[in-house]
């Protein structure tokens, strides 16, 4: 009768709910697991980049870490600001393409920083980054920029005291101060109630403590080692460094040009 049709939808009716309950427990099983697996692929792609990095694969770093732009992980971000920028450094990147770079490595460094303000290489790509933008901006962006810089390479060393690349930095930034050349300091003295300045022995003390950190890490740091003892008319001291510099193992195109 109609009551056993009404019991059989009825008892339809439940089934049904039962199956697409149970679909839908499965599917928050399987988005779980994505979710698990995702935070392993995070670890899986840094691994990977960093392997790459080692291996200067520039261009293929690039693609791998661009497809993670939208990530929300600082590590995974920092990465992508840095191949960004080495591939706005290539010979191969035309000079539209390494602008679009330079702009998009600044962005990835700012969101870097901000999903993670206690990472110090965040804090150290940002300040490498925006200086690098500066080149496009002019000199009196440029000099503006340079305390935000610096604070931004005191944070990376407070966060991580053994970065010598961030020391080095650091000594960069006192040598070029303490040679600003004149009419650039009038710019300096126009944007600060009191500008920024340094000395070469300044630089210098952050040049060795670079060393100190880690002996022999970069070319660069001798180059400039030596550069700083002739400012301060140390000669034999110069001629130390610069010999160093000269005997370092070429590897990368930079270390050519030192």
């Amino acid at each position: 009768g109609p009551t056993q049709v009404l019991r059989k939808s009825l008892q339809r009716g439940v089934v049904l709910s039962t199956g697409t309950f149970l679909v839908y427990e499965a599917h928050k099983l399987i988005s779980g697991f994505a979710e698990v697996h995702a935070s392993f692929k995070v670890e899986d792609v840094i691994e990977q980049a960093d392997y790459l990095y080692g291996s200067g694969e520039t261009e293929k770093l690039y693609r791998l870490l661009v497809q993670h732009k939208n990530s929300d992980d600082a590590e995974l971000l920092w990465r992508l600001a840095r191949s960004s920028r080495d591939l706005a450094q290539l010979g191969s990147t035309s000079a539209e393409e390494k602008r679009q770079l330079t702009y998009d490595s600044l962005e990835y460094a700012k969101k870097a920083l901000e999903k993670n303000e206690s990472n110090f290489a965040a804090h150290k790509w940002y300040g490498i980054c925006l200086s690098d933008v500066g080149d496009y901006e002019g000199i009196k962006t440029k000099i503006g920029n340079a305390i935000i810089i610096k604070e931004h390479f005191q944070r990376a060393i407070e966060l991580n005291p053994k970065d010598a690349t961030t020391i080095h930095l650091i000594g960069i930034w006192c040598y070029s101060f303490a040679e600003m050349p004149w009419y650039q300091r009038k710019i300096a003295a126009t944007l600060f109630a009191t500008p920024p300045t340094s000395t070469f022995q300044e630089a210098l003390r952050y040049f060795h403590m670079a060393e100190e950190a880690d002996p022999n890490f970069y070319s660069k740091n001798l180059l400039f080692l030596g550069k700083t003892y002739l400012k301060l008319n140390n000669k034999k001291m110069a001629l130390l460094w610069l010999s160093k510099a000269k005997e370092y193992p070429a590897q990368t195109e930079e270390d050519k040009q030192v």
